[in-house]
């Protein structure tokens, strides 16, 4: 499937690997609809994008808001003409131990993941079978899931459920469109260094998760930079790959759930002991990532993902909520 001229919804856009995957599709000559729940941020990120000569047009909507989403993607139909795939990257983490997690954090991790999922795909389908000038005209839906929605992360419950359910929801829908021409691609990040921790909602012990969280998602030997997350990701959907494993160490944890699972529940266990414990009331309280980080965390430690924050707008996200899309 070229890019060129063809019209791709991206979700969550407006930074992180939204926009890293925004700035691949614009190189390949794809015209570009940017959704975010932010104005501020997605109004750089269209500024940026629009100074490089991108054919690209921005949307404020929030992913869970049904009524909303139908309405942006009828405004990007009637703009563009035509979509012809559709990103569902719109994300949120929530770090910390399980006695700290409260039913309202894993309403809105289901909220963002799943159901902006669900949205914004029941929104786009009818423009998208719509727009369908032969049977060589494919369309693609890619979801953007995680290793967290394959195998159960300890410290994440609230995003590992929300993930494992988009995962589900996600292969369902290639099973049933792939007749249709629509090709359904499941992505499964590990961990990718795109500059989101300043940016996560801490809980517990607000200093010693953060510090394990950044540091483990910096470390370049099992992380990868966003960049080429983002080349593997769209290279994926134009060849209408069904699913996509991103990085050794995501792809080994997702065999040995398949073969050994009883070997990796154990391991699990085993990180699990060696994370922070509960905290009381104080940690009940959600801090964003750039206010829990602790002074003994090195800068020299998490340079590339620092460097990555200011370069993918994590440091223009100015909001009073730490677990917005």
């Amino acid at each position: 499937m070229p890019l060129r001229g063809k019209v791709v919804v991206i979700t969550g856009a407006s930074r992180g690997l939204g926009l890293v995957m925004a700035r691949e599709l614009a190189q390949q000559g794809a015209r570009l609809a940017l959704v975010a729940q932010h104005e501020t941020p997605l109004d750089r990120a269209l500024g940026e994008l629009s100074a490089g000569g991108a054919d690209v047009d921005a949307t404020v909507c929030d992913v869970r808001d049904r009524d909303a989403v139908g309405a942006a993607v009828e405004a990007i139909a009637a703009h563009f003409g035509r979509i012809d795939m559709l990103i569902n990257n719109a994300g949120i983490i929530q770090v910390g131990p399980l006695d700290n997690m409260e039913h309202a954090d894993y309403r809105r991790a289901m909220d963002v993941h799943f159901w902006g999922a669900v949205n914004m795909t029941e929104a786009v389908l009818p423009y998208m079978r719509r727009g369908r000038s032969s049977r060589s005209d494919q369309k693609r839906i890619v979801n953007i899931s995680s290793i967290g929605g394959k195998v159960a992360v300890p410290h994440l419950a609230p995003y590992v459920a929300s993930k494992f359910a988009l995962a589900g929801y996600s292969d369902a829908l290639a099973a049933e469109l792939r007749r249709e021409g629509i090709r359904v691609t499941t992505v499964v990040p590990g961990l990718m260094r795109t500059g989101s921790p300043r940016n996560v909602g801490v809980k517990g012990k607000h200093g010693r998760e953060y510090a394990w969280f950044v540091l483990l998602g910096s470390a370049p030997i099992v992380s990868i930079d966003a960049r080429r997350a983002a080349r593997q990701i769209i290279a994926a959907a134009r060849r209408g790959d069904a699913s996509l494993v991103i990085t050794p160490a995501a792809r080994a944890m997702v065999a040995l759930a398949g073969l050994a699972p009883g070997v990796l529940a154990t391991g699990l266990a085993i990180g699990a002991r060696l994370l922070p414990r509960a905290a009381g009331a104080d940690g009940d309280v959600e801090l964003r990532g750039y206010e829990a980080r602790p002074g003994w965390v090195p800068r020299l430690a998490t340079v590339m993902n620092d460097r990555a924050a200011v370069r993918n707008n994590e440091t223009a996200w100015l909001t009073s909520s730490p677990a917005s899309p």
